[in-house]
């Protein structure tokens, strides 16, 4: 199948709806991510590109983010539609059928939960229903839960990039990649499902026992 970029569009799930990210919804994004444990993680650059004020920080994102050449997603809660994150698909290329997740970041207080996986389900099966046969991630080598997070998802390991790209403090990252090929996909697909679908019923269970 010949890979194509995607057309801009929402997708949706139980936990979360996956659409395109506007200007508009920066000071919304800003509340939600706009967090020193955010860039702490990674994001930005790393701890050192944190901006406090909110102007700074939206002309920050704005360059960071590839509004031009890519889809960035705005994630929001399916039951409160509060935006809660924004992940992107980008660096398409289609001769090659590969495509590149990442720019990702959450609220701290969706960590942990089934946003990133079924952000991840929704954005990497769009991916693959447009021809991409190959989806790469990518994680500073030092980003220990995002490079968990990674794997969690069912991405293979394919080696660290050395010297990279400069952190926002200056200094060299070595770059973790990963990928998920779209011959993985149904098995990886499958994985994701059970890990939401568990992660509802536990939730299910603790409501019944606190009712």
């Amino acid at each position: 199948m010949t890979a194509r970029r995607p057309a801009p569009a929402s997708l949706s799930g139980s936990l979360v709806t996956v659409s395109p990210l506007e200007p508009s919804d920066l000071p919304e994004l800003h509340a939600a991510i706009g967090r020193p444990e955010v860039f702490a993680g990674g994001w930005g650059g790393g701890p050192a590109g944190y901006r406090a004020d909110y102007d700074d920080w939206a002309r920050f994102v704005e360059g960071y983010l590839l509004w031009e050449s890519a889809s960035v997603f705005g994630v929001r809660s399916a039951s409160s539609g509060a935006l809660v994150g924004t992940t992107t698909l980008g660096l398409f290329d289609l001769a090659n059928e590969s495509a590149h997740v990442g720019w990702t970041a959450y609220a701290p207080e969706v960590w942990g939960s089934g946003v990133n996986a079924e952000t991840k389900l929704l954005v990497l099966g769009h991916a693959f229903e447009h021809g991409f046969g190959r989806i790469q991630l990518q994680a500073d080598v030092l980003n220990d839960r995002s490079r968990a997070a990674i794997l969690r998802l069912g991405a293979t390991f394919e080696g660290v990039q050395r010297r990279m790209q400069r952190r926002a403090d200056g200094s060299w990252r070595d770059t973790a990649v990963y990928s998920i090929l779209v011959d993985e996909w149904p098995g990886v697909r499958a994985g994701l499902e059970q890990r939401l679908a568990s992660s509802a019923s536990a939730q299910t269970r603790g409501t019944r026992l606190l009712a």
